[in-house]
């Protein structure tokens, strides 16, 4: 299918094949038919994309404070490569589209394939032939509504929750400053309401439009439009006022406080300039609101992505139902789009839009982007013909050339894994998949793959990949680990192999009747340089280790998915692998026992899921004490590794420095550069696995590993340590089960 996307380093905009989403639960797979382009809020993403990267840091001075952050901690050059990686990403554009249903996800109900609907969101409803959106992200349209009318739907919806802001009544008198499309869209609606409408704009033939459109004076002139505000108000001025311009400048607040009766609302619904001039706010006693958007639920990742509704009891007008009462306006001809429209283009024709856009030579509102009427569901395979032939490629392993396949394609993949890939010789590049299918598209360019697709099944099924690296959200890890090995593939996987017991005994039942095909799990500071260097430097100890691991973790909002036990599986269990495995290598043991207790209190960042310290006792008498927080400050160290035994002293700093310290002698080198976590090693071990037949890692210590975190949850829980022991993976503990899932 065809897709607009945008790439963000260079602001390049292409219409390119990528491969179609699949669909998922919780929502709909939709065949665009209008997508409209929301010309204030893409124009600004395409000037900044095609800033310099001086300009860029400039406009974006957070996000140079975050790089500088990393620079300290991790290395300039880590930092700098993690920040050009981020700036390469190929985005997709638009949040406003309709079509039909093509297909219904499980636990979606009211929507049904051949349905007519209307679709929001960023990263859902964009520029492409097919799309995949949540259930709170689409509404259903009736039949007396134009798919083309519909497009305006989620732009409609932001000017309804402007609106809805303001809190305005009957006969009451609004000022709407700005008369772009949201302006235009927002005078309709106050008028649907019964009130009294002015509105401003440079743009004289706006200001015409916005009496057309039912406004009762408009104005590109300040004072034409406070003495409108008194004759329609009886000299009080007006109830509300609507900000809905686009603007640096501050000017839209300070004529807003002009336009303002005493203790009147003003609500800012565009991106304009806040300095807010305090005098008169401060003696009209001003509200000032901000509009969130297209409602309630937005940035609410349970309510976006997974569906959860908000009661209507408690919150009435959401997302979803703004949505469906503007749906309702348009059918009922209360709020009229189609003098609006100005332009439309075919997909194929979308570059020329924005250069309309762009260029400012000719009038333009509302820009749609139509798209050919089709049958069926596009592919989810797209081969890269610039590429080599996959399908001529040896079948079998050899020494010269290892196949693989990637299931996946997010930062940590892209910046992380195929960098250590592709520096490996004797290797093909064959599928990529991630269930978007533009990410796949955007990785398969990049890195000379042979195909991308959004089917994980092309790649499992595909006989010249040999083994696979997974590098999706945890909670398919262990699905897509069972599958690959079934497939007859080497499995590579991202931490953690599962997010519950259920799934972890799952994975070791079909990993034990595979035992010719090497399971490694992505537990990669074993291989870094200076654990290396630390196990050698107690390899005749005489006795067990002391050591602990501190974790200065960034902070979370409580809305990221990697909070979700489901999804994520919490910090503890989708992060701490990583260190208990350490701690495993450095002592050469197993985890025998785990005991995990958290902070208590209230406060913002005391949330107990992720600022907890887990003991750990070992099979060979050594203890580890992981301490994992978000506490700290990221300008401060993220890593830090202290090991005791038989009189000496390992410390490793953020995997840069390292001091050896025994008998009164200091040894310490440091790379003032980069780190080395050991991922490129850990590839390296992979690939070398894969042609001997046998893993560097013992299964079971991954097992016992991944084991010990969802211990060290019910451990937090219980109060209680819990004992690691194998035979919990072969027994049913019904109760254990369900406290990790």
């Amino acid at each position: 299918m065809k897709q607009l996307v945008q790439n963000y380093k260079s602001g390049e905009l292409t219409v390119c094949e990528t491969p179609a989403p699949q669909l998922q639960p919780g929502g709909v797979l939709v065949r665009t038919a209008n997508s409209l382009i929301s010309a204030g809020t893409e124009r600004a993403l395409v000037e900044m994309a095609r800033m310099s990267l001086a300009e860029k840091a400039w406009s974006r001075p957070d996000l140079v404070r975050k790089v500088l952050d990393k620079a300290r901690t991790e290395g300039m050059l880590s930092a700098y490569k993690k920040a050009m990686l981020r700036l390469s990403t190929d985005t997709p554009l638009g949040y406003s589209s309709s079509g039909t249903v093509i297909a219904v996800g499980a636990g979606v109900q009211g929507l049904q394939a051949g349905m007519q609907v209307a679709c929001g969101g960023i990263g859902y409803a964009s520029h492409s032939e097919i799309v995949f959106v949540p259930k709170n992200l689409c509404v259903a349209l009736p039949e007396s509504l134009e798919l083309r009318e519909a497009a305006f739907t989620t732009v409609g919806a932001i000017a309804m929750q402007g609106v809805r802001t303001a809190g305005v009544g009957l006969s009451e008198v609004v000022a709407v400053i700005g008369l772009g499309l949201v302006g235009l869209l927002t005078v309709q609606i106050l008028k649907s309401c019964g009130c009294q409408v002015v509105g401003m704009d440079p743009d004289s033939e706006r200001c015409k439009m916005a009496c057309e459109l039912g406004a009762d004076a408009a104005s590109s002139d300040g004072h034409e439009l406070i003495d409108a505000c008194l004759r329609l108000s009886g000299g009080l001025g007006a109830d509300a006022v609507l900000i809905t311009a686009a603007t640096s400048a501050s000017g839209p607040l300070e004529l807003a406080a002009e336009l303002a009766r005493d203790r009147a609302r003003v609500v800012v619904v565009g991106q304009v300039g806040m300095a807010v001039p305090r005098k008169p706010y401060y003696e009209k006693e001003l509200s000032l609101l901000m509009s969130r958007s297209y409602g309630p639920g937005r940035y609410d990742r349970s309510y976006e992505e997974r569906g959860v509704d908000y009661p209507a009891g408690y919150v009435r007008w959401t997302e979803n139902r703004n949505m469906e009462a503007l749906v309702k306006l348009m059918a009922e001809r209360k709020l009229d789009v189609r003098p609006l429209i100005t332009h439309e283009f075919p997909l194929d024709r979308a570059l020329d839009a924005y250069n309309m856009i762009l260029s400012g030579k000719e009038r333009y509102l509302g820009v749609l982007l139509t798209y050919e009427a089709a049958t069926s569901a596009e592919s989810p395979v797209v081969e890269l013909a610039q590429h080599r032939d996959v399908a001529a490629l040896p079948r079998g392993v050899t020494d010269k050339e290892i196949g693989i396949g990637l299931i996946g394609a997010g930062s940590f993949c892209t910046g992380v894994i195929l960098p250590a890939l592709s520096a490996q010789p004797n290797i093909s590049l064959r599928g990529v998949c991630s269930q978007r299918g533009l990410s796949a598209r955007s990785v398969g360019d990049r890195w000379k793959f042979g195909y991308c697709t959004s089917d994980s099944d092309s790649i499992l099924n595909d006989k010249s990949i040999h083994a696979v690296v997974i590098s999706t959200r945890p909670d398919s890890h262990a699905q897509l680990v069972c599958a690959a090995l079934e497939a007859g593939k080497h499995v590579f996987v991202e931490k953690p192999l599962a997010v519950s017991l259920e799934q972890l005994r799952q994975v070791r039942r079909i990993a034990s009747t595979h035992p010719s095909r090497v399971l490694m799990v992505g537990f990669n500071r074993r291989f870094s340089p200076y654990v290396r260097e630390a196990k050698k430097f107690f390899e005749r100890r005489s006795g067990p280790l002391m050591a602990t691991y501190r974790i200065n973790s960034g902070y979370l909002p409580p809305a990221d998915w990697q909070h979700d036990p489901e999804q994520g599986g919490g910090r503890i269990v989708g992060e701490c692998g990583h260190f208990l495995d350490t701690l495993c290598y450095l002592t050469g043991g197993v985890p025998a026992e785990v005991f995990a207790s958290s902070i208590s209190g209230e406060g913002k960042r005391s949330d107990a899921s992720e600022n907890a310290a887990l003991t750990v006792r070992f099979t060979d008498g050594s203890v580890g004490v992981v301490v994992y927080t978000t506490q700290g400050s990221p300008a401060f160290s993220k890593e830090r590794i202290e090991v005791f035994a038989d009189g000496s002293v390992a410390v490793i700093d953020d995997f840069r420095q390292i001091e050896l310290i025994r008998d009164g002698k200091r040894k310490k080198r440091k790379d003032w550069l980069k780190q080395d976590k050991g991922h490129a090693a850990e590839i390296e071990a992979f690939l070398q696995a894969v042609r001997a037949g046998t893993s560097p890692v013992k299964p079971d210590d991954y097992f016992q590993t991944t084991l010990c975190t969802l211990l060290a949850v019910e451990s937090m829980a219980s109060g209680q340590p819990q004992q690691v022991s194998a035979n919990i993976l072969e027994e049913s503990l019904v109760e254990l089960s369900e406290c990790c899932k």
